[in-house]
Order: structure tokens, then sequence, then C-alpha cells
């Protein structure tokens, strides 16, 4: 498997083997990650993090996982502050960009901002988000973190809940576990199911998908529960955001129907779906699942500029 130079736009770049590829790196990084072993993989190696919208997770855990590693992070968390405020346009940036770093990380607002990057740019692109169209970084970590949590990714019934119309990271999971003997639960409400042309490319795959809107008629089966926020900042029209803010809460009542060994995931930030008190209890792995992006994005920079294979 060649990584090195190659840009990551959609989760549809790598094969089901390069994935687990991935996942393996991953967990060699551990340890580094956790800060237990030291590391001068990427020395020499300047990392561009260019974030036109806002983050947290992601943004911090590619400049963790780039410093562990020995390498150097420039950007910008506020486009505010660039030259994109005089009218320069996303190309020229990204042209500027690449003279001064050997891979640009980015997060944009619009969709297919990163298949444009790579377009333009010579250095590898790894996309951070862009719009509602795909999280390829976030999927892996899912992937790592189901794995981690179930000892396979293989055999599970895995429920994707929430706004799986505007979620990327629903819609790139979806495909990526549609690699895998799964079977997949789509929960929400009409108005937020799954993009129809979502659904179709998966089970021309092959994956098992079926359909719902009450999650306490599916919680009893369920392996692993992935559930988002409602996207408020997607929504074109505020009323429509109303109507299903809230739709969804879980808490420790509802989860005394499942399974004990049940997993909930959460790509974070949370609002209103999950209960605190959730935090405390066996099922929760959303905070894992945050730190597992460090190790997932480690093996990524590693892998792309080619300082391992």
């Amino acid at each position: 498997m060649n990584f090195k130079g190659r840009d990551i736009v959609s989760i549809k770049d790598l094969t089901k083997e390069e994935i687990l590829h991935v996942l393996d790196v991953g967990g060699e990084m551990v340890p580094i990650a956790q800060g237990k072993e030291k590391s001068d993989l990427l020395g020499g190696k300047i990392m561009a993090s260019l974030f036109f919208e806002p983050s947290t997770r992601t943004r911090l855990s590619f400049e963790t996982a780039m410093k562990r590693l020995g390498g150097e992070v420039i950007g910008f968390a506020q486009p505010g502050a660039t030259s994109l405020q005089k009218g320069e346009t996303l190309a020229d940036t990204i042209r500027t960009a690449e003279s001064y770093c050997d891979v640009i990380v980015m997060r944009h607002p619009h969709e297919g901002s990163a298949k444009m990057a790579a377009d333009f740019a010579s250095v590898p692109i790894i996309n951070g988000g862009d719009g509602a169209g795909h999280h390829p970084t976030q999927c892996l970590l899912d992937l790592f973190t189901i794995r981690k949590e179930k000892g396979k990714i293989d055999e599970n019934v895995i429920a994707l809940l929430g706004d799986l119309k505007y979620g990327r990271t629903v819609h790139s999971l979806a495909y990526a576990l549609s690699l895998f003997k799964v079977k997949m639960i789509f929960i929400a409400p009409e108005q937020l199911q799954m993009p129809k042309e979502v659904v179709e490319e998966c089970q021309s795959m092959g994956a098992k998908i079926s359909f719902e809107t009450d999650l306490e008629n599916a919680i009893e089966g369920i392996d692993v529960l992935y559930v988002t926020r409602i996207q408020k900042e997607r929504f074109p029209d505020p009323e429509e955001y109303n109507k299903v803010v809230g739709i969804y809460k879980i808490d420790t009542k509802l989860l005394k129907k499942a399974k004990e060994d049940m997993v909930i995931l959460h790509p974070l930030p949370r609002v209103y779906e999950i209960e605190p008190d959730v935090d405390k209890t066996r099922h929760a792995a959303y905070f894992r699942q945050a730190f597992n992006g460090v190790p997932v994005r480690m093996a990524l920079l590693a892998l792309v500029t080619g300082v391992r294979e």
C-alpha cells in the first residue's frame, strides 16, 4: 500500500484493506498519543492547519498528532484574520500554504471544497470536514473506536441516530460500514433520514439496512449506538430546525432497555441528545472516541508524508 503524497478527501478514497491498515498503524501509535512514548517520526515536517469553520476535536487532535510525532504546525482557526478578508480565493490560499508545509489539513463550510483544494495542491490534502459532504478522518476514528470497544467491526448491529440528512460524519460512516459484515439501522425523523443517494450506494455494496423513527423500538437489539446532534447551522429554515431539535434524548432510563455491552458513540459536540448522567455509565465511549482521533490522525499524517508505509 502506498499512501505517500495521497489526498484523503473522502473515505471512498480508501479500500477496505487500506482502512484496516490505517487502523492498525493507529493502534501502534496509541502509546505515543498517550505521551507514554516519544517519537520524532515527523521531525522536520510541517502541517498547515487551515480551518475556515469552527472546530475543537478535529483541529486540536490533528495538531496534537503532529506535535506528538515531532512535527510543527502552522495555520489558522479564524479565517477572518487572513487575506480571505481581502478577497483572496481558496485556490490562492492553498497555493500559498503549500509553499510552507508538507501536508495540509483543511476544514471548510462548502461541500466539495476539499476536492477543489486537492486539485490545486501539490502536497497532500486531508479533509477535516467540508460542509455536509465528507469527514473521512472522523470516520476512521469511529471505525477504530468500534473495533477497540467491541473487539471487531463485523457482526455488530450499528444504529446511526439523529440528523442523518445533514450529518457528514454519518454519510462517511455508512459508506465505510458497508464494506463490513454489519447490520445498520438508520434512526431519524422522516425529514432528517439518510439521503436517498447514500442509502442506494450502501445497498449496492450489499449493506443490510433498516429504518426507524422511534429509538425505543430498536434499542434492545443495538450493539453500537452512534448519536449525532441536530445540526442547526445546516438548516436553511430555522422553523424546520425547531420542529426536530430535542427529538431524541439518551438518558439512563432508556439505557435500562439496552444490552449491557452496548456502546454509545458521538462525534461531538453534543447539545441536548445525551444527558450528562449517561457519561458515568458503562455505555459511554464518546470521550474515549475523541481521544482516538489522535492516534488515527497520527497514522494518516505519517502515511501521507511517506515516513511510514
